[in-house]
């Protein structure tokens, strides 16, 4: 069975906290509220609130469609059900254009019920994160595969290879100074989410990058294995085989966060 320290919800300061004790962080995508009322019992530690809706509950080839309207309404649905889990949400893609507007969105998700806004790369969003953060709303930063860039990325590839692997390490540390207290690290080699993680002293939660991060996140329809009308990536595993149901799922997955056997090297990127 899952365990967890105590069933005390989880705040911003308690992440980092949790990075300083070792505590593996447990993390996953939810959109209603029946889904996020199972996952916050099971000993799920953050919901994330993510634009991957886009393709998983609307039937979008990308994310980019997703609308700040559209994420509020998920958000509030899930925070009305929360007793535990930290509610994180995203900035869909053009809200976090500038300061500006990126804190009229956020204000209008933290409203909604969430208690963190997720912000895809680095670069011009590091003006964006200071903002934010200067007036009191707390900011995850996302690098490496960062799919509200799919146009310019060419597709949905592995980031962080080759010379590409110092400029991620520069972002992580850059993204930090300017204030995000959690970072995701998608489809990154396990070998450089490793570095990225011993690198700066906020949470990195991985999906696809490896086991050598603070925690770990999957889209809940792939940690269900559901067929989400899109190719599978490799980092993905399905957990509802194992479990045998919805709340076992979610234990088996926890179990494994914590113990560091998910994800093995089957389910993670090589350098």
């Amino acid at each position: 069975m899952s365990t967890h320290a105590d069933s005390k919800p989880w705040t911003v300061p308690a992440l980092a906290e949790a990075k300083r004790d070792g505590r593996k962080l447990v993390m996953l995508t939810a959109y209603d509220a029946g889904f996020a009322r199972a996952f916050d019992a099971n000993g799920v530690d953050l919901i994330l609130i993510g634009d991957s809706l886009g393709m998983v509950v609307q039937g979008h080839d990308s994310t980019l469609p997703v609308t700040v309207a559209d994420i509020a309404y998920h958000t509030a649905a899930v925070a009305r059900v929360l007793q535990r889990a930290l509610l994180v949400a995203d900035l869909p893609f053009g809200a976090d254009a500038t300061p500006e507007r990126a804190f009229e969105a956020s204000l209008r998700l933290l409203q909604a019920g969430a208690e963190m806004v997720k912000i895809e790369g680095a670069g011009f969003k590091l003006d964006v994160i200071r903002h934010l953060v200067e007036r009191e709303i707390p900011v995850c930063s996302h690098l490496g595969l960062t799919p509200q860039s799919v146009l310019t990325l060419g597709g949905f590839k592995v980031q962080g290879r080759g010379e590409a692997a110092e400029r991620l390490r520069a972002d992580a540390r850059a993204v930090v100074e300017a204030g995000a207290s959690l970072l995701v690290l998608e489809c990154v080699p396990s070998p450089l989410a490793a570095q990225v993680t011993a690198d700066i002293p906020v949470p990195t939660i991985g999906i696809g990058a490896g086991a050598g991060c603070d925690g770990q996140v999957l889209v809940m329809h792939d940690f269900l294995g559901l067929d989400s009308g899109h190719r599978r990536p490799k980092f993905v595993k399905d957990f509802l085989a194992e479990g045998g149901s919805v709340a076992g799922a979610v234990r088996a997955y926890a179990d494994a966060v914590r113990a560091g056997t998910f994800p093995d090297a089957e389910h993670a990127y090589a350098s």
